[in-house]
């Protein structure tokens, strides 16, 4: 069976987040309790960036920032693209392929809900896409077939 929305594959997921002020080590402790690559960065309930580990990597590991002193908002990126629960699996999946990213916050009725991450889709059902989209880009196209 192929599942086709957000709402099947996250399912009982319960949505962990950080505070902008929060310190990067905290989000470092949090990703890693609860196995995630990536967290919503919340002000309350206002969705104000997102921190994933390559975030950590390149923006304060990489340039030798103190985790400990360092705070979320000065590594996250801000104004994350994100997706309506209402979406597609397939449409989620292609926004993340097209922005080149791995984790998407999920919004319902305009608070975040989840988080989805490329992993979170089933594997056959991201190789069946790719292969899907790969025969629409490399197709030749078709001649007009003449009326009769």
């Amino acid at each position: 069976m192929i599942i086709r929305s957000i709402s099947e594959v996250l399912k009982g997921r319960v949505l962990v987040s950080i505070g902008p002020t929060e310190t990067v080590r905290v989000a470092c402790d949090r990703l890693n309790e609860a196995n995630v690559g990536a967290l919503p960065v919340l002000d309350g309930d206002r969705l104000v960036g997102i921190i994933s580990e390559r975030d950590v990597i390149r923006r304060a590991i990489g340039r030798r920032r103190p985790t400990a002193e360092t705070r979320v908002e000065e590594i996250m990126t801000r104004e994350p693209t994100t997706v309506d629960l209402s979406v597609s699996l397939s449409d989620a999946m292609r926004l993340m392929i097209k922005g080149k990213f791995r984790h998407l916050p999920v919004i319902d009725e305009g608070r975040v809900v989840a988080m989805l991450s490329m992993r979170d889709i089933p594997t056959e059902y991201r190789l069946m896409v790719e292969r899907y989209e790969e025969y629409l880009t490399s197709a030749p196209p078709r001649e007009p077939v003449a009326a009769q």
